[in-house]
């Protein structure tokens, strides 16, 4: 179960917005074995000001409209997967048409199965 944070600019419509959630949600399910039910996601728009990120980093120039996404998931996905997920992000979201690839920034954050509740206080995925 991922749990997804997407962070864009506030000028962003909200076609662009279902478009790049979208695209995230179908990224994950190509590539990082999530099955297409498994959709837990919080979009936000942000001022200008509130999204910072360096017009250039490691070689990689960054455009005014960019993309932070935030993947909370379980541990053990293999290296590869990771860089399937990352590749297969940014060019979905391209795709959608209001981002760059370069401006999707992304940050995997894997945890111990153990730390999830689905509802009704229970650790359904603890042994």
């Amino acid at each position: 179960m991922p749990f997804v944070r997407i962070s864009l600019r506030g000028d962003m419509t909200d076609k662009q917005l279902s478009d790049v959630a979208d695209a995230v949600h179908d990224s994950m399910v190509q590539t990082f074995n999530v099955p297409a039910k498994d959709r837990f996601q919080v979009v936000t728009r942000h001022s200008s000001l509130e999204l910072v990120c360096a017009p250039e980093y490691l070689d990689i120039a960054h455009g005014a409209r960019v993309a932070f996404i935030q993947i909370t998931c379980n541990q053990g996905r293999t290296v590869e997967m990771k860089k399937a997920l990352f590749a297969k992000l940014a060019s979905s979201v391209a795709v959608a048409g209001a981002i760059a690839a370069a401006d999707v920034i992304v940050n995997l954050v894997e945890v111990a199965k153990e730390n999830w509740s689905f509802g009704n206080g229970i650790a359904q995925y603890a042994a």
